[in-house]
């Protein structure tokens, strides 16, 4: 058997060198795996603890469960925040969920007191319109307080009605807007 695997992995080319290379080939003998053997069975614990199984805690910590599981639930509020004070825990950090879709809001939310909404100190500019004998005034004004080179800029305004400028403050939004009115250009603060 051996025998005849070793012939089929030999070949002899008969060149003029007459080299003996072997064949890409590979041939899976019986003996290696026996097939009637079953596979060994490892019991795998429900959850992985990379730490290793923990002692039982101490009848010190049970009764101190005991006690704050007891107590009513206007009290158990206060325990996080005390025990984070007390232990010199970092404050979490709220995560800005602006642009998210957040999906259909629940009515409880729709039921609170609105709020006072605080007075706006950033604005936007956008450009409505402008005069199409004034364009290259209007295309000049914009590079004035963008940084946008010619092309960017002719693109930018022949996109009209279309967002010049964000987050800036109220004075500079209406100096802005002057320019652009006395270019030739229709701009609104939103």
């Amino acid at each position: 058997m051996k025998l005849l695997s070793l012939i089929r992995c030999i070949h002899v080319s008969v060149n003029s060198s007459r080299t003996i290379r072997p064949l890409q080939c590979r041939h899976f003998c019986a003996d290696v795996a026996p097939r009637d053997a079953k596979p060994k069975r490892y019991k795998y614990p429900e959850v992985y603890d990379p730490y290793g199984p923990r002692p039982p805690p101490s009848e010190k910590i049970v009764q101190l469960a005991e006690k704050i599981a007891a107590l009513p639930h206007a009290e158990l509020k206060q325990i996080g925040p005390t025990l984070q004070f007390r232990l010199r825990h970092p404050k979490l950090q709220t995560i800005s969920a602006g642009g998210l879709n957040m999906g259909q809001q629940t009515s409880a939310s729709a039921t609170k007191p609105e709020e006072k909404k605080a007075e706006k100190t950033a604005f936007d500019i956008k450009l409505e319109k402008f005069d199409a004998a004034a364009k290259i005034k209007v295309i000049k004004e914009v590079r004035t307080f963008t940084n946008l080179g010619l092309k960017e800029a002719k693109d930018l305004v022949e996109k009209a009605p279309v967002l010049l400028k964000q987050g800036v403050t109220k004075e500079e939004a209406n100096d802005i807007i002057e320019k652009l009115k006395a270019a030739g250009g229709v701009a609104v603060m939103e």
